[in-house]
């Protein structure tokens, strides 16, 4: 690194170059790094448009970028989500989007200003990495480097662990992902108990073949989603638009026969969230689905033999007396009966959720300090 002065320079949302070259950090970091998966480029460009990205109706962000002799070094993003210190009763700002050369005076001179722009917002905790929704995947890895990550979810180099703890964070909470083979050994009493409970609360599972029959269930989306994990970890319930914005996300990654809700009467109670896995198309498009990059990810998704699980629950009510059985049963039976999928992975859960499963990359999923 020559002695030319690095600069930490908030971005213009309004200038382009500005969000380009925000956007560009992550492909100077990783550009050696084969696990890497480039984040999809229309939804990066999402998050820096305040007039289209939903959570600007309700709440600020800022993003910061390290420059030195031309090179952009890293960067960061802190955000005030009002309505998360709204319903939690917190001052809590959230870090995100955070990358980094492996120097740490360029680590400390962007938590620096990231702090400093919290302060002034009065919050006195810093936390994450945490996204904008509940898509984003959040935290930091801390092992399992050597796999490629489940679309959407968090990667990053194993230097960053040690970043991140020389600024004071300490993990808020650890979660797992757990890997499940189309050939491992299901106790069957699940699938047992599963039906039984079905059948004692009136429950049964929907099950979905187009894209049009999925679209009718997003108006039911946000209850569900509010109803069910709302309030678990740093969730926060839903609008209507952010559920609509994020419905659009899902549908065009969807597999009807993956998706699963769990219902009483014409009711919805729970879910499960699963989709194939396109990494590796994603990783050859670099992230440019458009204009020439959607074929490959359409392709991918007939003939990958990966699907990630990334959300499963009940609403309260129904979560005892055996109901989980219903999710897991479900899952297996997602996992094993197309007959496409040899692997699956279950994302970002807690120790007990993925209790026998194979143990997959380890997440922090909050590390969190004083400000």
């Amino acid at each position: 690194m020559t002695t030319a002065v690095m600069r930490i320079t908030q971005i213009n949302l309004s200038n382009k170059r500005d969000v380009r070259d925000f956007l560009a950090v992550p492909f100077y970091i990783y550009r050696d790094i084969p696990q890497w998966v480039p984040p999809l480029a229309g939804d990066a460009r999402l998050v820096l448009d305040r007039n289209r990205f939903p959570f600007y109706q309700h709440s600020e962000a800022a993003f910061f970028i390290a420059r030195q002799n031309g090179t952009h070094l890293g960067r960061i993003c802190v955000m005030d989500n009002r309505r998360f210190n709204d319903f939690r009763g917190e001052n809590t700002a959230f870090f995100y989007l955070f990358e980094t050369v492996d120097d740490a005076s360029v680590a400390d001179a962007l938590f620096a200003e990231a702090s400093q722009w919290a302060r002034a917002r009065r919050l006195d905790i810093l936390m994450g990495p945490h996204g904008f929704t509940p898509m984003d995947g959040n935290g930091l890895l801390v092992n399992g480097f050597e796999h490629r990550p489940a679309f959407g979810q968090p990667y990053n180099p194993e230097y960053y662990v040690s970043l991140v703890e020389r600024q004071g964070f300490t993990m808020n909470r650890e979660t797992l992902s757990g890997y499940l083979s189309a050939d491992t050994i299901f106790d069957e009493r699940i699938h047992e108990l599963a039906a039984r409970v079905q059948k004692r609360r009136g429950l049964h599972v929907a099950r979905y073949r187009t894209r049009k029959e999925l679209r009718a269930l997003l108006p039911h989306l946000k209850d569900l989603y509010n109803g069910s994990l709302g309030d678990a970890g740093t969730n926060v319930p839903l609008t209507d638009e952010e559920v609509d914005s994020l419905g659009e996300q899902l549908l065009w990654i969807a597999d009807p026969r993956l998706i699963k809700v769990v219902m009483k009467g014409d009711g919805p109670v729970g879910f499960i969230l699963a989709y194939p896995d396109i990494s590796a198309a994603i990783q050859k498009v670099r992230g440019k689905l458009l204009p020439f990059g959607v074929i490959p990810a359409l392709l991918e998704k007939k003939r990958t033999d990966w699907m990630n699980f990334n959300g499963a629950g009940l609403i309260e009510k129904y979560r005892g007396l055996g109901g989980t059985a219903i999710l897991f049963s479900e899952m297996y039976k997602s996992a094993t009966e197309t007959g496409q999928f040899k692997h699956a992975e279950v994302v970002q859960n807690p120790e007990h959720i993925v209790h026998g499963f194979r143990s997959m990359p380890s997440t922090d999923s909050g590390a969190c300090r004083p400000l």
